[in-house]
């Protein structure tokens, strides 16, 4: 009899359409939802000054400070602040600049000098830092000839300390 029962309920079981199973399903869900947040009323009720949802603050934003020159002298100071500038903007190759801020040694030097006389010294000691460390007799085709910024910061931090040993 037991069979005979089963088979007539498959029979008379309604088939549900989509959204009437989306209803039923979203029916169980804010059951679901009603009996959470139920039990977080209670879970919580002895808690003094309870907040289910604690107000979430960002952190502050902090700005990095400018690391100070420790150089006094104008030409040392320009190549110090072309070194920085790299290392914030970016290093390229067989061109001056880019849009981002991205330049080649030299387009450095050129965006921090304060004028056309301080931009030829600071090129002048960098050439001879180039020179010295590594046999080259041009700026442009030294800096194309690198693989990485590194040795570019290497050589402006030389130069640096070369422009302030001479007192430039």
């Amino acid at each position: 009899m037991t069979a005979a029962l089963t088979a007539v309920s498959a029979k008379l079981a309604p088939v549900l359409d989509l959204d009437a199973r989306l209803a039923l399903a979203g029916a169980v869900m804010d059951e679901r939802i009603a009996l959470a947040h139920l039990a977080v009323d209670i879970n919580t009720a002895h808690l003094p000054a309870a907040d289910p949802l604690p107000e979430i603050t960002a952190p502050p934003h902090i700005v990095p400070q400018p690391v100070p020159c420790p150089y006094s002298t104008p030409v040392a100071t320009v190549l110090w602040r072309a070194r920085q500038r790299l290392q914030e903007y970016g290093w390229l190759r067989g061109q001056l600049r880019d849009e981002q801020g991205a330049a080649c040694a030299a387009g450095h030097i050129r965006a921090v000098a304060h004028g056309r006389a301080q931009y030829e010294d600071a090129l002048a000691v960098l050439l001879d830092v180039i020179r010295r460390d590594f046999g080259v007799d041009g700026i442009p085709a030294w800096n194309d000839a690198q693989t990485s910024a590194r040795p570019v910061i290497v050589a402006f931090e030389r130069a640096a300390d070369l422009a302030h040993t001479r007192q430039q």
